[in-house]
């Protein structure tokens, strides 16, 4: 099993940066595939990026591609999120997720372990 924490949510204006954290614990973090979803009022968790166990392969839902970026440090057992130019569209719970078996990256039912979230509001 593997726990999650994801740490640096915020409230920005819309433009602005914020760096996501999410520090797993556990079992080995470099045998999961790891994912960024988000999930705002009212509206069901989207995908939002994912990276393999090596970093090798990167993903991002066309709503953040370009703006947002992420990276994972296995010897430090963590996972980024880097977005860049945020929007208020973007105002959303973020999550990340391990998957062990990491074959559909981008759907969230595939992932074992979530972590609590972490709240991110863009105001305009």
């Amino acid at each position: 099993q593997v726990r999650l924490a994801e740490s640096g949510g915020g409230l920005v204006q819309a433009g602005d940066s914020l760096r996501l954290s999410c520090a797993a614990s556990g079992r080995t973090f470099s045998s999961y595939g790891m994912g960024w979803f988000r999930q705002a009022p009212g509206k069901e968790r989207e995908f939002v990026a994912a990276i393999s166990r090596s970093s090798s392969n990167t993903y991002y839902a066309a709503s953040v591609k370009g703006r947002f970026t992420i990276a994972r440090i296995n010897a430090k057992n963590t996972v980024y999120l880097q977005m860049n130019t945020l929007k208020p569209e973007d105002t959303a719970v973020y999550y990340c997720a391990a998957d062990l078996g990491f074959s559909r990256p981008a759907v969230a039912t595939e992932y074992a372990y979530w972590g609590q979230g972490t709240q991110v509001t863009v105001s305009s």
